[in-house]
Order: C-alpha cells, then sequence, then structure tokens
C-alpha cells in the first residue's frame, strides 16, 4: 500500500476523549515527490524522494562557495528533472503498491512528478514503519542477546561471559547461527500494527501510537497496513 518517506522527531504524548494517555512518536513528512513508477505483473511500486542534495560549488569570482562535502551527480540531477524538481533528492525510497497477501486491495494509481503527502493517512489507520535501529557498535552476549551470565559470587570470574560455544568430539565446530558477541544495532527494522492518533496536515506531522525504530531525526518510511 502507500507510503511516505519521513523523519522522526521524538516522542510525546496525547489524551483520547476518555482521558487516557496515549504515548506517541512524531514523524515529520514533507510532501514526497514520485520520480519513478514501476507497474509490471510481477512489481507495482513506486519511487519517492524528499529533501534536496548540493548540485554544485560556485566557482566564479564573487560568488559565495558552498561547504564542502558530497553534491549529487549528474544522473542523480538529470533524474530528478524527469519528475520536475531542480535538485536531486536527499533521500530516495521506494513503496510498494501490491502488498503481498493483499491481492484483493485497491492500487491507487500515480505519475512521475506526483506528489504525496501525509494526508494518505487518516487517524485510526493502522500503519507499519520501517527505520534504521540505533547502531550500539560491538557488545556483548548479555547486552546483545539477553544472556543471563555467571553468578557474581562464589569465586566465578566468567560473569558476563558466553560460556561454551561448542562441543569438541561433535560436530568439533562452532554451529553456524551461534549467539556471540558482535556488532548490535544499525540494522533495518520495520514495527507494524501502529495506530495514526492524529494527522496535522499543515505542519506536515503524523503522530502513531507506540514507539519506531532509530535515532531521533532519523528517517524512516511509514506505510498504510492491510
Amino acid at each position: 500500500m502507500i507510503g511516505i518517506i519521513g523523519k522522526k522527531l521524538g516522542m510525546t504524548q496525547l489524551f483520547n476523549d476518555a482521558g487516557q494517555q496515549i504515548p506517541c512518536t512524531v514523524i515529520e513528512a514533507e510532501p514526497n515527490t514520485v520520480l519513478a513508477v514501476t507497474d509490471t505483473s510481477r512489481l507495482k511500486a513506486l519511487q519517492l524522494g524528499t529533501g534536496e542534495q548540493r548540485t554544485r560549488r560556485a566557482s566564479t569570482k564573487g560568488e559565495k562557495k558552498s561547504p564542502k562535502g558530497r553534491r549529487a551527480t549528474t544522473a542523480e540531477i538529470g533524474h530528478a528533472k524527469k519528475a520536475g524538481l531542480e535538485a536531486a533528492p536527499r533521500t530516495i525510497r521506494s513503496v510498494r503498491l501490491d502488498e503481498p497477501g493483499n491481492a484483493k486491495a485497491e492500487i491507487p494509481t500515480h505519475a512521475v512528478g506526483d506528489r504525496i503527502d501525509v494526508t494518505i493517512f487518516a487517524p485510526g489507520e493502522t500503519v507499519k514503519v520501517t527505520g534504521t535501529t540505533k547502531g550500539r557498535g560491538f557488545q556483548g552476549v548479555v547486552k546483545r542477546w539477553g544472556f543471563g551470565g555467571g553468578p557474581n559470587t562464589h569465586g566465578n570470574t566468567k560473569h558476563r561471559r558466553p560460556g561454551s560455544i561448542g562441543p569438541g568430539t561433535d560436530p568439533s565446530r562452532v554451529i553456524k547461527g551461534k549467539k556471540m558477541p558482535g556488532h548490535y544495532g544499525a540494522e533495518r527494522h520495520t514495527q507494524i500494527g501502529l495506530r495514526v492518533e492524529k494527522v496535522d496536515a499543515e505542519r506536515n506531522l503524523v503522530y502513531v501510537r507506540g514507539a519506531v525504530p532509530g535515532p531521533t531525526n532519523g528517517i524512516v518510511v511509514v506505510r498504510k497496513q492491510g
């Protein structure tokens, strides 16, 4: 189903008609531009873009030079111009329209250059939010996998260690998928079953019940569910 690219601003709280306190995540989703449309028998999807990239650094005398950093390539600028944009989008994501399992759902039609804003959502709808979780670097098994650890007394010296990782006789190797220390976080995660509590079209805000993956100002994709 249709979705939109947004930015996680943080969490707040709302109160419903019954006076109940509802924790909500505030997502800012400025109008997205449709950059490309895929319509085949196997896939129906939209490529959305938001934000702007720097295009070049001024070189003529008298002009103020822009800060150094990554700039859009010629191909990116040309791709954006087909959708009527002057600058290449900073963020590009693909949103699938024909979700598997929803064959009976009506597939919306869009053309290159169309604008999609937060009005596609309504309070009470169920959405799913995809983002990148917070990166936590290299972590041990207690934090990464929730191991209980060893005793803290009676001479024990292996408080937070994983212990044995495999028998020596058979199979004489470490089984694939063994939970061990390693890089934790910074992974793509989709939180499903979130309820839209409020839509502020004037400020391009969507209030979603509960928490969503990622840090403050992290990029997320909000899609309708079901």
